[in-house]
Protein backbone atom coordinates (compact mmCIF):
# COMPACT_ATOMS: atom_id res chain seq x y z
CA UNK A 1 0.00 0.00 0.00
CA UNK A 2 1.64 3.34 -0.86
CA UNK A 3 2.46 5.69 1.72
CA UNK A 4 0.35 9.46 1.44
CA UNK A 5 2.90 12.18 -0.05
CA UNK A 6 4.52 13.97 2.67
CA UNK A 7 4.27 17.94 1.78
CA UNK A 8 6.05 20.57 3.56
CA UNK A 9 4.01 23.43 5.56
CA UNK A 10 3.62 26.54 3.73
CA UNK A 11 4.61 29.53 5.63
CA UNK A 12 3.25 32.92 5.28
CA UNK A 13 6.47 33.70 3.47
CA UNK A 14 5.80 31.24 1.05
CA UNK A 15 2.71 32.42 0.15
CA UNK A 16 3.58 36.13 0.24
CA UNK A 17 6.37 34.99 -2.14
CA UNK A 18 4.11 33.20 -4.45
CA UNK A 19 1.87 36.72 -4.66
CA UNK A 20 4.83 38.27 -5.68
CA UNK A 21 6.08 35.64 -8.21
CA UNK A 22 2.28 35.27 -9.23
CA UNK A 23 1.61 39.04 -10.21
CA UNK A 24 5.21 39.60 -11.82
CA UNK A 25 4.32 36.53 -14.26
CA UNK A 26 0.78 38.39 -15.24
CA UNK A 27 1.79 41.47 -15.47
CA UNK A 28 5.73 41.11 -16.81
CA UNK A 29 5.83 38.00 -18.92
CA UNK A 30 2.09 37.75 -19.92
CA UNK A 31 1.28 41.74 -20.30
CA UNK A 32 -2.46 41.12 -18.78
CA UNK A 33 -4.10 43.73 -16.87
CA UNK A 34 -5.63 43.27 -13.28
CA UNK A 35 -8.81 43.98 -14.58
CA UNK A 36 -8.99 42.39 -17.89
CA UNK A 37 -11.10 39.25 -17.94
CA UNK A 38 -9.64 36.14 -16.89
CA UNK A 39 -10.97 32.38 -15.61
CA UNK A 40 -9.10 30.17 -12.85
CA UNK A 41 -9.21 26.86 -12.39
CA UNK A 42 -7.61 25.13 -9.89
CA UNK A 43 -8.22 21.74 -7.82
CA UNK A 44 -6.90 21.34 -3.96
CA UNK A 45 -5.58 17.93 -3.76
CA UNK A 46 -2.30 19.50 -2.67
CA UNK A 47 -1.38 22.17 -0.37
CA UNK A 48 0.41 23.97 -3.27
CA UNK A 49 -2.64 24.35 -5.80
CA UNK A 50 -4.99 26.34 -3.50
CA UNK A 51 -1.73 28.30 -2.49
CA UNK A 52 -1.50 29.65 -6.46
CA UNK A 53 -5.04 29.87 -7.01
CA UNK A 54 -4.80 32.29 -4.55
CA UNK A 55 -1.91 34.45 -5.69
CA UNK A 56 -3.91 34.44 -9.35
CA UNK A 57 -6.94 35.65 -7.39
CA UNK A 58 -5.06 38.52 -5.62
CA UNK A 59 -3.46 39.53 -9.16
CA UNK A 60 -6.49 38.87 -10.83
CA UNK A 61 -9.27 40.37 -9.20
CA UNK A 62 -11.79 40.24 -11.94
CA UNK A 63 -11.27 36.81 -12.38
CA UNK A 64 -13.64 34.25 -11.81
CA UNK A 65 -12.81 31.18 -10.09
CA UNK A 66 -13.39 28.05 -9.58
CA UNK A 67 -12.29 25.00 -8.23
CA UNK A 68 -12.96 21.92 -9.92
CA UNK A 69 -14.42 19.14 -7.51
CA UNK A 70 -17.60 21.59 -7.36
CA UNK A 71 -18.70 21.18 -10.91
CA UNK A 72 -18.73 19.05 -13.93
CA UNK A 73 -16.95 19.08 -16.78
CA UNK A 74 -19.55 20.39 -18.44
CA UNK A 75 -19.19 23.48 -16.46
CA UNK A 76 -16.11 24.13 -17.34
CA UNK A 77 -15.89 23.97 -20.85
CA UNK A 78 -19.24 26.11 -21.01
CA UNK A 79 -16.78 28.61 -19.00
CA UNK A 80 -14.03 28.06 -21.53
CA UNK A 81 -16.57 29.19 -24.08
CA UNK A 82 -17.76 32.10 -22.65
CA UNK A 83 -14.51 33.92 -22.11
CA UNK A 84 -13.85 36.37 -24.67
CA UNK A 85 -10.56 36.39 -27.25
CA UNK A 86 -7.42 38.25 -25.01
CA UNK A 87 -9.08 37.00 -21.62
CA UNK A 88 -6.73 34.80 -19.72
CA UNK A 89 -7.05 31.45 -18.44
CA UNK A 90 -4.94 30.02 -15.64
CA UNK A 91 -5.15 26.00 -14.69
CA UNK A 92 -3.56 24.75 -11.62
CA UNK A 93 -3.41 20.93 -11.43
CA UNK A 94 -2.32 19.06 -8.68
CA UNK A 95 -2.07 15.95 -11.03
CA UNK A 96 -3.45 16.64 -14.61
CA UNK A 97 -7.60 17.48 -15.46
CA UNK A 98 -9.39 15.23 -17.00
CA UNK A 99 -12.09 17.13 -18.96
CA UNK A 100 -13.06 16.48 -22.50
CA UNK A 101 -10.91 18.38 -24.86
CA UNK A 102 -7.58 16.92 -26.05
CA UNK A 103 -4.58 19.22 -25.92
CA UNK A 104 -6.83 21.65 -23.78
CA UNK A 105 -4.15 24.32 -24.17
CA UNK A 106 -4.28 24.02 -27.77
CA UNK A 107 -7.93 24.56 -27.65
CA UNK A 108 -8.17 27.05 -25.71
CA UNK A 109 -5.13 29.33 -27.64
CA UNK A 110 -7.00 28.79 -30.93
CA UNK A 111 -10.78 30.25 -28.95
CA UNK A 112 -7.69 33.36 -29.03
CA UNK A 113 -6.89 32.87 -25.01
CA UNK A 114 -4.08 33.95 -23.36
CA UNK A 115 -3.02 30.46 -21.02
CA UNK A 116 -1.39 29.83 -18.15
CA UNK A 117 -0.63 26.26 -17.16
CA UNK A 118 0.52 25.00 -14.04
CA UNK A 119 0.47 20.51 -13.68
CA UNK A 120 1.82 17.60 -11.34
CA UNK A 121 1.62 19.45 -8.61
CA UNK A 122 1.06 17.09 -6.20
CA UNK A 123 4.63 15.64 -7.72
CA UNK A 124 6.24 18.76 -5.34
CA UNK A 125 6.41 16.33 -2.39
CA UNK A 126 9.02 17.26 0.95
CA UNK A 127 10.61 20.14 0.32
CA UNK A 128 9.94 20.57 -3.38
CA UNK A 129 7.16 23.22 -3.03
CA UNK A 130 9.27 26.05 -2.19
CA UNK A 131 11.74 25.24 -4.78
CA UNK A 132 9.07 25.38 -7.09
CA UNK A 133 7.43 29.08 -6.09
CA UNK A 134 11.23 30.38 -6.58
CA UNK A 135 11.17 29.16 -9.86
CA UNK A 136 8.08 30.81 -11.04
CA UNK A 137 10.06 34.20 -10.57
CA UNK A 138 9.99 36.58 -13.29
CA UNK A 139 10.50 39.87 -11.94
CA UNK A 140 12.10 42.33 -14.96
CA UNK A 141 15.28 41.78 -13.91
CA UNK A 142 14.05 38.08 -13.97
CA UNK A 143 13.02 38.79 -17.57
CA UNK A 144 15.84 40.45 -18.79
CA UNK A 145 18.36 37.49 -17.92
CA UNK A 146 15.55 34.64 -19.46
CA UNK A 147 15.06 36.84 -22.83
CA UNK A 148 18.35 38.35 -22.92
CA UNK A 149 20.40 34.83 -21.98
CA UNK A 150 17.48 33.13 -24.65
CA UNK A 151 18.44 35.37 -27.53
CA UNK A 152 21.87 34.96 -26.81
CA UNK A 153 22.49 30.92 -26.72
CA UNK A 154 19.71 30.86 -29.89
CA UNK A 155 22.09 33.10 -32.22
CA UNK A 156 24.90 30.93 -30.64
CA UNK A 157 23.33 27.65 -31.97
CA UNK A 158 22.07 29.02 -35.17
CA UNK A 159 26.11 29.87 -35.98
CA UNK A 160 27.53 26.43 -34.27
CA UNK A 161 28.84 24.12 -36.66
CA UNK A 162 28.87 21.46 -34.34
CA UNK A 163 29.10 21.00 -30.65
CA UNK A 164 30.16 18.86 -27.79
CA UNK A 165 29.04 18.19 -24.34
CA UNK A 166 32.13 17.07 -22.32
CA UNK A 167 31.72 15.39 -18.64
CA UNK A 168 33.73 15.52 -15.33
CA UNK A 169 34.59 12.35 -16.57
CA UNK A 170 35.77 13.43 -19.48
CA UNK A 171 33.46 11.51 -21.17
CA UNK A 172 32.34 13.60 -24.86
CA UNK A 173 28.89 13.60 -26.66
CA UNK A 174 29.74 15.48 -29.74
CA UNK A 175 27.43 16.67 -32.25
CA UNK A 176 29.50 16.74 -35.62
CA UNK A 177 26.65 18.50 -37.45
CA UNK A 178 24.61 21.57 -37.33
CA UNK A 179 22.05 22.60 -35.08
CA UNK A 180 18.61 22.85 -35.71
CA UNK A 181 17.38 26.71 -35.22
CA UNK A 182 16.50 26.94 -31.55
CA UNK A 183 13.25 27.64 -29.98
CA UNK A 184 12.83 29.36 -26.54
CA UNK A 185 10.49 29.22 -24.01
CA UNK A 186 11.70 32.42 -21.98
CA UNK A 187 8.59 34.07 -21.05
CA UNK A 188 8.63 36.55 -23.77
CA UNK A 189 5.17 36.30 -26.32
CA UNK A 190 5.65 40.09 -27.73
CA UNK A 191 6.00 38.61 -31.03
CA UNK A 192 3.52 35.06 -30.85
CA UNK A 193 0.50 34.57 -31.64
CA UNK A 194 0.00 32.29 -28.45
CA UNK A 195 0.22 33.73 -25.33
CA UNK A 196 1.28 31.55 -22.39
CA UNK A 197 2.42 28.29 -21.96
CA UNK A 198 3.74 25.75 -19.05
CA UNK A 199 5.02 27.19 -16.01
CA UNK A 200 7.65 27.48 -14.28
CA UNK A 201 9.46 28.17 -17.54
CA UNK A 202 13.33 29.00 -18.72
CA UNK A 203 14.79 26.38 -22.04
CA UNK A 204 16.17 26.88 -25.30
CA UNK A 205 16.02 23.93 -27.25
CA UNK A 206 17.05 22.29 -30.71
CA UNK A 207 18.31 19.43 -32.20
CA UNK A 208 21.39 17.71 -34.35
CA UNK A 209 20.72 18.64 -38.14
CA UNK A 210 21.82 15.24 -39.05
CA UNK A 211 20.53 12.94 -36.25
CA UNK A 212 22.90 10.50 -37.65
CA UNK A 213 26.25 12.57 -36.78
CA UNK A 214 25.70 12.58 -33.06
CA UNK A 215 28.53 10.08 -31.23
CA UNK A 216 30.29 9.94 -27.86
CA UNK A 217 29.75 9.06 -24.42
CA UNK A 218 27.16 11.18 -22.07
CA UNK A 219 27.15 10.67 -17.90
CA UNK A 220 23.05 10.82 -17.02
CA UNK A 221 22.89 12.16 -13.44
CA UNK A 222 18.86 12.39 -13.37
CA UNK A 223 16.61 10.71 -15.80
CA UNK A 224 12.18 10.42 -15.99
CA UNK A 225 11.72 7.16 -15.17
CA UNK A 226 8.23 5.39 -16.48
CA UNK A 227 5.72 7.19 -13.98
CA UNK A 228 7.67 10.31 -15.04
CA UNK A 229 9.50 11.63 -11.55
CA UNK A 230 12.92 12.23 -12.05
CA UNK A 231 15.13 9.14 -10.65
CA UNK A 232 18.62 9.96 -9.16
CA UNK A 233 20.49 6.57 -9.39
CA UNK A 234 23.37 6.16 -7.51
CA UNK A 235 26.28 6.95 -9.95
CA UNK A 236 26.26 8.70 -13.49
CA UNK A 237 25.21 6.18 -15.83
CA UNK A 238 26.87 6.39 -18.98
CA UNK A 239 25.11 6.22 -22.53
CA UNK A 240 27.18 5.07 -25.81
CA UNK A 241 25.76 7.04 -29.02
CA UNK A 242 26.98 5.79 -32.38
CA UNK A 243 25.09 7.16 -35.17
CA UNK A 244 22.65 9.04 -33.06
CA UNK A 245 21.40 6.13 -31.01
CA UNK A 246 22.26 4.29 -27.90
CA UNK A 247 24.24 1.08 -28.35
CA UNK A 248 25.51 0.58 -25.31
CA UNK A 249 24.77 1.53 -21.08
CA UNK A 250 27.45 1.33 -18.42
CA UNK A 251 26.62 1.70 -14.84
CA UNK A 252 22.71 0.98 -15.41
CA UNK A 253 20.41 0.90 -13.16
CA UNK A 254 17.02 -1.73 -13.21
CA UNK A 255 15.10 1.66 -13.79
CA UNK A 256 16.76 2.87 -16.14
CA UNK A 257 17.05 -0.27 -17.94
CA UNK A 258 12.74 -0.34 -17.80
CA UNK A 259 12.83 2.82 -19.88
CA UNK A 260 15.36 1.30 -22.58
CA UNK A 261 12.98 -1.03 -22.72
CA UNK A 262 10.46 0.60 -23.10
CA UNK A 263 11.56 2.65 -25.59
CA UNK A 264 12.90 -0.53 -27.11
CA UNK A 265 9.76 -2.61 -27.44
CA UNK A 266 7.67 -0.03 -29.59
CA UNK A 267 10.21 1.77 -31.72
CA UNK A 268 12.93 -0.77 -32.18
CA UNK A 269 15.78 1.60 -31.22
CA UNK A 270 16.44 4.64 -29.05
CA UNK A 271 17.29 7.75 -30.57
CA UNK A 272 18.86 10.92 -28.91
CA UNK A 273 16.58 13.46 -30.42
CA UNK A 274 16.39 16.78 -28.52
CA UNK A 275 19.23 19.25 -26.79
CA UNK A 276 17.83 21.26 -24.47
CA UNK A 277 19.42 24.16 -22.41
CA UNK A 278 18.06 25.29 -19.21
CA UNK A 279 18.06 28.61 -17.55
CA UNK A 280 16.05 28.38 -14.48
CA UNK A 281 18.22 29.18 -11.45
CA UNK A 282 15.93 28.02 -9.20
CA UNK A 283 16.86 24.28 -9.60
CA UNK A 284 20.38 22.87 -9.54
CA UNK A 285 22.05 19.43 -8.83
CA UNK A 286 21.26 19.85 -5.32
CA UNK A 287 17.64 21.81 -5.35
CA UNK A 288 15.41 19.17 -7.33
CA UNK A 289 11.88 18.84 -7.84
CA UNK A 290 10.66 15.38 -8.43
CA UNK A 291 8.29 16.33 -11.59
CA UNK A 292 10.32 15.73 -14.40
CA UNK A 293 8.58 18.24 -16.92
CA UNK A 294 9.49 20.95 -14.42
CA UNK A 295 13.34 19.99 -13.38
CA UNK A 296 14.01 20.36 -16.67
CA UNK A 297 14.12 23.51 -17.01
CA UNK A 298 17.16 23.96 -14.22
CA UNK A 299 20.44 25.79 -15.80
CA UNK A 300 22.29 22.99 -17.61
CA UNK A 301 21.71 20.49 -20.50
CA UNK A 302 18.87 18.21 -20.82
CA UNK A 303 18.77 15.30 -23.93
CA UNK A 304 15.42 13.30 -24.88
CA UNK A 305 15.81 9.78 -25.51
CA UNK A 306 13.01 8.18 -28.28
CA UNK A 307 12.21 9.27 -31.08
CA UNK A 308 9.32 11.70 -30.56
CA UNK A 309 10.31 15.32 -30.71
CA UNK A 310 7.04 17.37 -32.47
CA UNK A 311 9.42 20.30 -32.55
CA UNK A 312 11.28 19.27 -35.71
CA UNK A 313 10.50 17.20 -38.87
CA UNK A 314 13.04 14.11 -39.80
CA UNK A 315 12.62 12.70 -42.76
CA UNK A 316 13.27 9.13 -41.06
CA UNK A 317 10.23 9.45 -38.98
CA UNK A 318 6.61 9.34 -39.47
CA UNK A 319 5.00 11.34 -36.32
CA UNK A 320 2.69 8.82 -35.97
CA UNK A 321 5.09 5.99 -35.39
CA UNK A 322 7.08 8.03 -32.65
CA UNK A 323 5.88 7.50 -28.98
CA UNK A 324 8.95 8.27 -26.69
CA UNK A 325 10.41 11.63 -25.60
CA UNK A 326 11.87 10.91 -22.11
CA UNK A 327 14.31 13.19 -20.53
CA UNK A 328 17.57 12.76 -19.28
CA UNK A 329 20.03 15.31 -17.65
CA UNK A 330 23.99 14.83 -18.65
CA UNK A 331 26.67 15.92 -16.55
CA UNK A 332 28.53 19.19 -18.54
CA UNK A 333 30.94 20.35 -16.36
CA UNK A 334 33.88 19.98 -18.74
CA UNK A 335 31.53 22.81 -20.78
CA UNK A 336 28.75 23.06 -23.39
CA UNK A 337 30.81 23.62 -26.51
CA UNK A 338 29.37 25.11 -29.50
CA UNK A 339 32.21 25.12 -32.00
CA UNK A 340 35.15 26.59 -30.25
CA UNK A 341 33.37 27.99 -27.47
CA UNK A 342 32.49 26.78 -24.38
CA UNK A 343 29.14 28.70 -22.86
CA UNK A 344 29.05 26.91 -19.82
CA UNK A 345 30.74 26.75 -16.23
CA UNK A 346 29.72 25.90 -12.89
CA UNK A 347 26.17 25.81 -13.45
CA UNK A 348 26.07 29.65 -15.40
CA UNK A 349 25.49 30.18 -19.02
CA UNK A 350 28.60 32.42 -20.33
CA UNK A 351 26.62 34.60 -23.15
Amino acid sequence: MNEAPHYCELTEQHRALAHQHVGDIVRVAIGHGADEPALIIYDSECPLAPLLAQAYAAALPAAQVIEISTVDNEAVMAAFAAQPAGALIVLIQSTHFRLDAYRLRVQLFAQGLKVIEHVHLSRMIGDEAPRYIDALGYSHEDADYYRGTGAALQAKIGAAPSARLVSSSGHTLSFATPLEPAKLNVGDYRAMKNIGGQFPIGEVFTEAVDLEAVSGRADIYVFGDTTFHCNFPPQAITIVVEAGRITAVENSTPEFDAVLDKIRAVEGEIWIRELGLGLNRAFTRERTVSDIGTYERLCGIHLSLGAKHGSYNKPQFKRKDTRFHIDVFVDVAGGVWLGEENLYHDGVWLV
